[in-house]
Order: structure tokens, then sequence, then C-alpha cells
């Protein structure tokens, strides 16, 4: 029989390449891969597990797919990923809908699981999480024009209030040879804009050469024919580089945007997360990357409300924000995870102070990314076109100082001849709306 397969992917960008593997691996076994779960005969789950929120929007969709199982809509439901991981055998007690629950390293075995779900058959499996398939065929489930490179796996920081080394294990590079062979076949496809992840991008290499090698590897990434931007994810800043940031700044195919997740920038804080630097010595790493790309982007993400912060500590933070004016900037109230050493310490925050604290770096964003937005007003900046707006009547689409799916949009009209979706436009700025340019297209 001819079974029907739906997934689900939930959080990051790296969760979504693993998804796209479990897609190639049950086409070739001959599975008819579906968009919409309710055109399915088996759902994968593909969970995040990292903060709560995230584990409860997992939580919510396995409880959605399970009314479609009961009305007799969908016959099995499978989940895998990093909820998956994190509560192995919980799953299927806790969430009776639920048909299978295996762990990451059981991913290459997952159409033998689908078909024991679809007949009957309950299965937990879970085997070391270094067996994740790191390598092998993906069915691309972004936008053909963008995909993401996932160069390594797990996560040696250790930072104390993340769960990620417990769920995903030991930071694990892929071989430089492998990474460009993908690379080259994404390009062949027809993708334009290459965003490049792991959980610690700059760690890439380390394990395998004694060394940092992700400056090496975007050398080699540029010279594949077919990348317009090559984007860098998630460098964690103690190892951004000299080299690093001299092939940033060299490289016309990389994009001049860093997404550097700092989490606070007063010293003690950073020291109880197990993370190194203080204010002084991160403002003085963001001004070499200036001074060296003029134009750069920073994205960031804080934490307020981390065990033991101070109001003092918490206003340090929040100057520091003000006076470094990153362009992308998320803050979130801490989260406490079981298993990890923060959620031990004492002097844990009150939720509502955490989640004030957090409001009162993003109001004052907002009006960072305006100042931002009028910046641009009267320029002409070079847009990827992703689609049309038929209740605004514009088009829209994404400047370098955009990452796809969490930064904001360019919205702008054409009165000649209509752009593509994967094209690239220039286009005039004359306005913003929100935290979002509005212009023509020249």
């Amino acid at each position: 029989m001819n079974y029907k397969v739906g997934i689900v992917s939930l959080g990051c960008a790296k969760n979504q390449v693993d998804a796209e593997m479990l897609l190639f691996t049950l086409k070739n076994r001959g599975f008819t891969i579906v968009n919409d779960p309710a055109d399915a005969d088996a759902v994968i789950v593909n969970t995040c597990g990292f903060i709560d929120s995230a584990k409860q929007e997992s939580i919510d969709e396995i409880i959605e797919l399970g009314k479609l199982k009961q009305e007799g809509t969908i016959k099995a439901i499978i989940v895998t990923g990093c909820l998956a991981e994190r509560y192995k055998n919980e799953i299927t007690k806790q969430l009776y809908e639920v048909d299978a629950a295996i762990g990451i390293g059981a991913n290459q075995k997952i159409a033998d699981v689908v078909l024991e779900a679809l007949n009957g058959k309950k299965t937990e499996l879970f085997p070391d999480k270094s067996l994740l398939p790191m390598e092998g065929g993906r069915v691309q489930s972004t936008p053909f024009y963008t995909a993401y490179l996932k160069v390594a796996e797990g996560c040696d920081n250790c930072c104390t209030y993340c769960a990620i080394p417990l769920i995903r294990g030991h930071f694990r590079s892929r071989q430089p040879d492998d990474v460009i062979k993908e690379a080259e076949q994404l390009a062949a496809n027809g993708v334009k804009e290459l965003n490049v992840i792991a959980q610690d991008t700059t760690r890439y290499g380390e394990d395998l050469f004694g060394e940092p090698y992700l400056a090496k590897l975007l050398k080699r990434l540029c010279r594949i024919d077919g990348f317009k931007w090559i984007r860098v994810l998630y460098c964690y800043p103690d190892r951004v580089t000299d080299e690093l940031i001299d092939v940033i700044a060299e490289e016309d195919k990389i994009v001049k945007y860093i997404d550097i997740p700092l989490q606070h920038c007063n010293g003690e804080v950073l020291k109880n997360m197990n993370r190194r630097g203080n204010r002084e010595s991160l403002t003085a790493l963001l001004n070499k990357i200036k001074s060296k790309i003029p134009n750069v982007i920073f994205r960031s993400t804080f934490i307020t409300g981390f065990p033991g912060e101070t109001e003092e500590q918490f206003e340090e933070l929040a100057d520091f924000a003000a006076e470094i004016k990153f362009q992308r900037l998320g803050c979130f109230p801490y989260s406490k995870e079981e298993d990890t050493k923060a959620s031990l310490m004492e002097n844990q925050i009150d939720d509502d102070i955490k989640q004030k604290r957090a409001d009162i770096i993003m109001e004052h964003q907002q009006s960072v990314m305006a100042e931002y937005c009028e910046s641009l007003i009267g320029s002409e900046v070079e847009v990827l076109v992703e689609g049309y707006d038929k209740l605004a009547e514009c088009f829209f689409g994404r400047t370098y100082a955009d990452a796809p799916e969490v930064d904001g949009c360019v919205f702008f009209t054409c009165n000649g001849e209509k752009p593509k979706t994967g094209d690239f436009v220039k286009v005039k700025i004359t306005d913003y709306m929100g935290c979002d340019p509005v212009g023509e297209r020249v």
C-alpha cells in the first residue's frame, strides 16, 4: 500500500534540516509526502524541547493531531526531535495519542517506525544520540531560493541555563568536503541564499582540526557558482576570530550580518551562565567588527531574570542594548529547565519580574528599529523577492539585513515588469510601517 506521510517540524532551522532528511528517507522508501497533515495516513511531529514555550507548542501540536486521529482522518502519530529525546518514554505515557516516540539517534529508522505505527505496533526507540545522521539527502522544505546548511551537530559550551548538550550530545563537525558537496547540490537546485547553521557555528572544525575552520569553509562556499547571499547564523562571541571577521568583510557573497547571541553583558551574570566576557570586552568585540565591516547588521538575543540577576545588573544590560543599538534583537525571560545547573541555583526570580525586564528591553528596541528604518529612507536596497501580498497590493521580500523567518520584510510597489519570487531587485525606500521598510522598485 502507498502510504501518505506528513511532517510538522517545530523549533529551529537545525531541526528543520533534520526534518528534510527524514522526508528524504521516507520518500526513498516509497511513501508519498503530503504538505497538509490532514491528508496523511501518518504524521511525524519533529518537536522542539528547548524552553517551556517551545515544549508547550510541541505538546499542543500533538494534541491537535490527536483530534484528527480520533476522527479517523489520520491513522498514526510519530514523535521525534528534541522533546522526544529529552523525555523519552514519558511521551507515550503522558500523550496517549502518540503511537511511536523515537530519539534523534533513531531518525535513520523512521520508515520502519512509521510502518510499524500504521500496523498498530507501539514503538519507543532511543539509541545513542550520536547516531543522528549528519549526511544524506534532503527534501527541501524552504522556498527554492533559500536553504539552511547544517555544518555541525550538538554543543559543548554547557551554558548553565541550556539543555541542548543533554539533548543533542557533544559537538561534532561534518567533514568540509561533505559540506561542500551538499552546498554544491543546493546551488544546482536553484538555491541563491545559503544560511550556514550549527548550535555554535563558530566552533566548526575545532574537533576535526584542533582550531576553528569556519572562515576557511566560508571561503570554499563562496567559490560555488549560484549563491548570491551566504549568511552565517549562531556565532559564539568568544570564537569570532579576526580571520572570520576579515573573511566576512572581504567576501562579496557573505552578507554583512552577524547573528551573535550574547545573552547578557554583566560579567558576573555571564560567569554564572558559564559564559565569558563582560560589557567592556563585548563592546570592544562589536566595535572591532563595526570598524572592519561598516554596514554590519547585528542580531543578538538576551536573557532577563537569570537567577540572581539584580536590578543594577539588569539596568546594565538595558544600557548596553541602548548603547550598541542592535538592529535585530530578541529578549526572553529566563526559562527554568530541569536537569540544568541554573535550575538548581538559589535566588530564582519571580516570573513577572523576568517578563517585565524583557518587555522593557523590547519596548526600547522598537525605537531602535524605527531609527534604523528611518535611516534607510531615500536609499536603494537590494531585495530578494518572496511574494505578493494581495491584501496590501504590493510585493514583499528581504534585504541582507533580514534573516529568513526571524526578521522583517520590505514591502514595495512595482509599476513596470512584475518580479518573480526568488528574483533580486532594487527598491528605493520611501517610508516604513511598524518595523518594516516600504518602497518602490527602481
